[in-house]
């Protein structure tokens, strides 16, 4: 059956249930349509995957649901399912998003890496004298990263916590200074914020690669540097998801498109706090351990290495494909749409 011909049959099906939704129905009615609709979706999702007409009865369908379970108390381990499922759920489903803001990011630190090694002053230019005399008085005394030990530990741990965190909300809502003002910019916000860390990296790399200590200077900044660094790409790759749906929102309406990207990027983000308070951690408490043996500073920075490509790279595309081979049936609440047009 053609997907026009489906929707002239089942449309006007569609928008009672969807008027008696909207009256608050009887609960049986609703249970007795639900069930007639997830056998409309699981038509649609077979013979028109991808469609408006599938994306509409899914967003129909989690409403329903919605509406029948609202009273049952919430189950118990949401928390862990938000972790184990919905997040990689939704960094699979914005993964080129992601690939991105990595590749826009690995460029930025090239450029920095390369404008300090042509440019003798860049580096000074983006980190400030200051902090460039600092670093260089350190390296002179003996101790290139002695900047870690500044302060206590703990203090250091909510204070890095902190700006990692608002490093990662400017990343995803793409804020960005314009004449004095901070504005939201979504996708070219986004651009701008991962432009400037990269930068920031590769002159900050470089300023120790000048020195002869690039082993040195890896060994003990991606420490920390490994969930640290990789948490901004995948902030960034949240913020694309959300910008890049308003920009882009093929079959839907640019409103409705927008919420369902911001949705799934705030998913993506809120599921970054643990990854920048571990960051925050080890910055605090063990980054400034700068005679760490070596082999303990691999374990770690290997270690968190290993987790990043587990639970973004890994875990999301397994997940993704035990929910394909789930029974056909509502998958994420959504925001309600029109009944699609007959074409």
């Amino acid at each position: 059956m053609r997907e026009a011909v489906f929707v002239r049959r089942h449309a006007p099906d569609w928008e009672a249930f969807e008027d008696r939704l909207k009256d608050g129905g009887d609960p049986d009615a609703l249970a007795d349509g639900y069930v007639r609709l997830g056998d409309d979706l699981a038509y649609a999702q077979t013979f028109y995957p991808g469609s408006a007409t599938a994306a509409y009865l899914n967003d129909l369908s989690a409403q329903v649901h919605g509406r029948i379970y609202r009273n049952r108390r919430e189950e118990r381990g949401r928390l862990g399912r938000f972790f184990a499922e919905e997040v990689p759920l939704a960094v699979w489903a914005g993964r080129r998003a992601l690939l991105l803001s990595l590749g826009l990011f690995l460029a930025a630190v090239a450029v920095g890496a390369w404008s300090s090694a042509t440019d003798a002053d860049f580096v000074r230019l983006i980190l400030g004298d200051g902090y460039v005399n600092m670093t260089r008085a350190n390296i002179e005394a003996g101790d290139p990263l002695a900047v870690y030990k500044s302060a206590q530990p703990l203090d250091m741990t909510v204070g890095i916590a902190l700006n990692n965190v608002i490093v990662s909300f400017l990343a995803f809502a793409g804020f960005f200074p314009v004449g004095g003002v901070v504005l939201p910019g979504f996708s070219l916000g986004t651009a701008t914020v991962l432009v400037q860390n990269g930068v920031m990296v590769g002159a900050f790399a470089h300023l120790f690669v000048g020195e002869g200590l690039a082993g040195e200077w890896f060994r003990v900044v991606f420490i920390h540097g490994a969930l640290e660094l990789s948490a901004i790409v995948v902030a960034g790759g949240a913020g694309f998801v959300m910008g890049n749906a308003l920009l882009f929102p093929d079959t839907y309406p640019r409103l409705a498109s927008f919420r369902r990207g911001a949705r799934q990027g705030a998913k993506i983000v809120v599921g970054l706090v643990p990854v920048f308070l571990a960051a925050a951690a080890l910055e605090g408490f063990m980054t400034r351990r700068t005679e760490m043996p070596l082999a303990l500073a691999a374990l770690v920075i290997g270690g968190s290495f290993a987790f990043v490509l587990f639970y973004y790279v890994w875990l999301p595309r397994r997940v993704a494909r035990r929910v394909a081979a789930r029974p056909a049936g509502p998958r994420a609440p959504a925001p309600p749409a029109a009944p699609p047009a007959a074409r």
